[in-house]
């Protein structure tokens, strides 16, 4: 609402219907400082008593007040000797504002005559039964944003500063009933899922009405849906411990009740309620590939199989699991199947190519976090562990009638984190091997095609006046197929597009049994002799390409980075890849976007073996597409940081890479490309490309660092590093041990961080690269920081600082700088701390730095926070907060809400900083689970703060766990935070 023009909402009558409207300029406000308007001006205020005779008379909707009445309601027991000529005043001064219409004289009394909608207290009334109409009628959605209304309308305390009996009543009597319709938003809150996001708000709320129970209670169920049961119990602790302190009771049996479900871990406690209405609403993903128009046969499986799935509803697990060989046609009819059942299923439809047949199968990790994605949880809801991912998958599928198809699995282990665990979903698998332990599965093993589907089919693509005439050809062409669905549709659509060729022209060429060997043959070749027939159809451009693309690896491949594989121009590469398309040989995944069927790409790569000449093609090929990869993330490198030498310190490349208009840009292509670019790093391991695979790591160093590709990055960088060290380059392998070095300290993995950083320093000298030469001792200055190693790590950082002046590298200089400043900060000095990252940040502005500067903040607010300059702090980490978000690191984002939470407590703010502490534990941060265990130790010291010990001692046992399991030094001050505790 306008506070500056009065209450403004107006919703429809709710009580009797009136004779006729009334239209009214005043407006009226109770529910915060008592108010009027007219034409949205506000009127004069008067006196305070003035004011609480105005509300005494708004609060009687419209009743009359009697004279002796309203003396009690201003004086009490003690009124004046004049009382009546005031009141009598007071009421010619409001006549005078109001109109004589608005207050009236009667029976010796007054009255306020107001229409309901201009008064904000009637419009919360309204607000509040329209809300509990919604609830009661099941539509939770429309009740929460109701009440949200509704609590809106308050502007601070209500009748705030009104003197007198009635007016101290009234105002304890309406902060209840705030509270009742918090607590009851707050429970619809719960009941929508929203249990993480209310956890703040009801910790703030306890520590404001530390007695009140039903907010205990609610925030007792958050936490434990929130994966926090130890804290969940501590708030009972804590709620018991203080009412027999206070009070002399017991918790209420409510309370104490689900103590009890949360030690028992109750499963029904740990969803939301039936059939929960969020808002917004949930969001139902439509993942099923277009089904072929041309599907044929296969009746008796679709039958069986669509049954399957219609009575899912019934089924614990509901899962089918289609085997047989590559090119069978597993995919065409799991897909045709789910489409025939999608209605049965109105809550979705998943899908996954668990690629299962290449070298590198999906990760259920990685696969359940895209699944968590299309069902409507954000990054930072998700976890890290494949067990906590698939325990918030069946949560989230729980109530919900979704089917899932899983497309080319490579073994029942993959699988089963997928597999939803209750009834109504259901789950379709192809796979090329029979599941035999996958408990409870319905197996179907898909054969080729009978004689007759396979020549219906073949007649279907062709056309069926080309086959009548020809029908005896038609059945040795797919006698020659093998009935392999596959192999017919390549073969009848290079036959449909060649008009000139007759069917007993291909009928001859499949003759040859020199082609249809390995189509006889078990396992995974069956299938070669059909792409042999595809591949042997195509024109020789045509033939290149496909080779060609076939040997980078990756999940897909974009038309940009194909131009570079095949030095063609785009819009000629376009031309290729979409009639590869055509011919079935490739797959378009998306626009501008390809991909190989798993089987099509290890026939690919045969044929580039067999085929082509000269042998150093292949290898230039996977040149020209790591110098694109290269080339287009130094860019965006040097947009992200103008300035920094890094770029002119990478390897030189022969083919150019994109240009981007600005940096948002640039970070679009970085993420969207980061599996083909990782994938690409690692295959580039032989001697000429070394060099340049590890330099694309370096420059896409914002994939570690953002926590988004942080395991494919590893695992990049170990390959990269061990092929170094094999071929004995010091050069590759010293950048190299750098990368893993950044790696381990964004996990937290100090130990390992410091052997590879040290052993880095010692080949930046043998190899004299300025890289790791400067890079390395930065990260040691680092390291030693998170390590308590403060003196040693200062003189790292000095050494840092020497070397980075010595290449002229301004950008790295300031990121010494700012650790520098840390360090000072550990070691008490704190003033040249400050200067220490003021002269940072100096650099990040003098450069338009956007990144770093975040970084240069960060620093400056931590020395500030110790200096007691706690606004200026403040400022300065909100700021670097900011910048993070825009850069997309939410690494950085969680430990910039640690260092507020951390200022925000040092500035006697313990609620807000838990608040910050709750968000540092939602997006995680740089420093892996010792991270983790700082954060809960200030947390614990703000819920300590706000009367909540037993959460806080949950929150420090935690920490001491975590700092014990890691051996870290701070697990001595949380010893001592328990120390008091165990003593009382």
């Amino acid at each position: 609402m306008d506070r500056d023009n009065g209450p403004g909402v107006q919703v429809p009558e709710q009580g009797a219907p009136r004779e006729r409207a009334v239209e009214t300029t005043l407006r009226f406000a109770v529910l915060g400082p008592v108010r009027s308007w007219r034409d949205g001006e506000p009127l004069p205020p008067g006196s305070p008593q003035q004011r609480a005779l105005l509300a005494a008379l708004l609060l009687r909707d419209g009743r009359t007040a009697t004279a002796s009445e309203l003396i009690d309601a201003l004086w009490g027991e003690d009124p004046p000797s004049q009382a009546l000529a005031t009141v009598r005043t007071y009421a010619s001064r409001l006549r005078k504002s109001l109109g004589q219409d608005t207050l009236v004289s009667e029976s010796g009394g007054y009255a306020v005559r107001i229409p309901r909608d201009t008064l904000d207290l009637t419009l919360a009334q309204d607000r509040a039964a329209e809300a509990e109409k919604a609830r009661s009628a099941g539509d939770r959605g429309q009740a929460r944003a109701l009440l949200r209304e509704l609590l809106g309308l308050w502007d601070g305390e209500a009748l705030a500063s009104l003197p007198g009996p009635y007016a101290e009543n009234q105002r304890a009597r309406l902060e209840e009933w705030r509270l009742q319709l918090t607590e009851t938003r707050l429970d619809l809150d719960l009941e929508a899922g929203c249990h993480a996001e209310a956890v703040s708000e009801l910790t703030a709320l306890t520590a404001a009405h530390p007695l009140r129970e039903r907010l205990r209670e609610l925030l007792m169920l958050a936490l434990y849906r929130s994966g926090r049961q130890a804290e969940a119990l501590a708030v009972y602790a804590d709620t018991r411990r203080l009412l027999a302190e206070e009070l002399g009771v017991d918790p209420r049996p409510e309370l104490a009740r689900l103590q009890q479900r949360i030690l028992q871990a109750d499963e029904d406690l740990a969803r939301p309620a039936d059939d929960p209405s969020p808002a917004p609403a949930p969001i139902r993903p439509a993942q099923l590939p277009a089904t072929v128009p041309d599907f044929t046969g296969r009746a008796a499986f679709v039958r069986e199989l669509g049954d399957r799935l219609v009575t899912a509803e019934g089924s614990v697990m509901a899962v089918s699991a289609l085997a047989g060989i590559g090119g069978v046609g597993k995919t065409t009819l799991a897909v045709h199947v789910a489409h025939q059942a999608r209605p049965h299923f109105p809550d979705g439809q998943l899908y996954v190519d668990l690629q299962g047949a290449g070298a590198r199968a999906a990760e259920p990790e990685t696969v359940l976090g895209s699944f968590l994605r299309a069902l409507g949880t954000p990054d930072s809801a998700i976890p890290d562990s494949l067990d906590e991912r698939a325990a918030l998958y069946r949560s989230t599928l729980d109530g919900r009638r979704i089917l899932v198809l899983l497309d080319n699995a490579h073994d029942a282990a993959q699988i089963r984190p997928l597999i939803p665990g209750t009834t109504g979903c259901a789950t379709l698998v192809t796979s090329r091997v029979r599941m035999l332990d996958l408990a409870g599965a319905h197996l179907v093993d898909l054969d080729v095609m009978s004689p007759e589907e396979a020549l219906q089919l073949f007649t279907r693509i062709v056309g069926e006046e080309r086959v009548t005439s020809e029908r005896e050809a038609a059945l040795d062409v797919v006698a020659a197929c093998g009935f392999l669905p596959l192999a017919i549709r390549i073969a009848a659509s290079r036959l449909a597009a060649r008009r000139t060729w007759t069917v007993s022209v291909l009928a001859a060429k499949l003759a040859d049994e020199r082609r249809r060997l390995d189509e006889l043959q078990a396992g995974d070749l069956a299938v070669k002799a059909t792409f042999e027939l595809g591949y042997g159809q195509l024109e020789p451009a045509q033939a290149r390409a496909f080779r060609l693309l076939g040997l980078a690896d990756g999940p897909d491949i974009s038309l940009a980075a194909a131009a570079a594989v095949l030095d063609l121009e785009s819009h000629t590469t376009e031309d290729l890849l979409e009639s590869l398309v055509d011919t079935s040989l490739l797959e378009s995944a998306a626009p501008g976007r390809y991909r190989y069927h798993d089987l099509v790409r290890l026939y690919a790569r045969a044929c580039a073996e067999r085929d082509e000449e000269p042998a150093r093609e292949r290898e230039m090929a996977l040149s020209r597409l790591l110098d694109f990869y290269l080339a287009t993330a130094a860019e965006v490198y040097a947009l992200e940081r103008p300035g920094d030498r890094l770029v002119a310190h990478l390897q030189t490349t022969r083919y150019p890479g994109l240009a981007f208009g600005d940096r948002h840009a640039a970070l679009d292509w970085l993420y969207s490309e980061a599996n083909c670019l990782l994938a690409c790093a690692q295959q580039s391991t032989g001697p000429q490309m070394l060099r340049r695979a590890v330099d694309l790591l370096w420059a896409s160093k914002d994939l570690a660092e953002s926590g988004a590709n942080s395991k494919q990055y590893e695992s990049a960088a170990l390959t990269t590093r061990d092929a170094a060290q094999a071929c004995g380059d010091a050069h590759a392998e010293g950048r190299a041990r750098t990368t893993i070095t950044n790696v381990h300290i964004v996990a937290g993995r100090f130990d390992e961080a410091d052997a590879e950083a040290q052993r880095a320093m010692q080949l930046a000298r043998s190899a004299d690269d300025p890289v790791p030469n400067c890079w390395a001792p930065n990260d040691r200055g680092v390291i030693a920081i998170y390590q308590g190693r403060h003196e040693e790590g200062e003189q790292y950082l000095l050494q840092a600082i020497e070397n980075f002046r010595a290449d002229s590298n301004d950008v790295g200089q300031a990121s010494a700088l700012c650790n520098l400043s840390r360090i000072h900060v550990s070691l008490g000095r704190i003033s040249s701390a400050i200067e220490l990252a003021q002269q940072g940040i100096d650099i990040y502005d003098r450069m338009g730095l956007s990144l770093r500067l975040a970084n240069g903040r960060y620093a400056l607010g931590i020395a500030l926070t110790r200096a007691g300059r706690l606004p200026e702090a403040l400022n300065q980490l909100t700021e670097a907060l900011a910048l993070f978000q825009d850069n997309r690191q939410p690494l950085w984002e969680g430990v910039t809400h640690f260092r507020l939470a951390e200022a925000h407590l040092a500035a006697q703010r313990p609620t807000l900083a838990a608040a910050h502490a709750e968000q540092a534990i939602a997006l995680r941060g740089i420093g892996g689970e010792w991270r983790r265990g700082t954060v809960l130790t200030v947390l614990g010291k703000a819920l300590d703060s706000i009367g909540q010990p037993d959460r806080a001692r949950a929150c420090w046992h935690e920490a001491l766990s975590i700092y014990d399991r890691l051996g870290a030094p701070e697990a001595e001050e949380a010893r001592l935070l328990l120390a008091p505790m165990a003593a009382a």
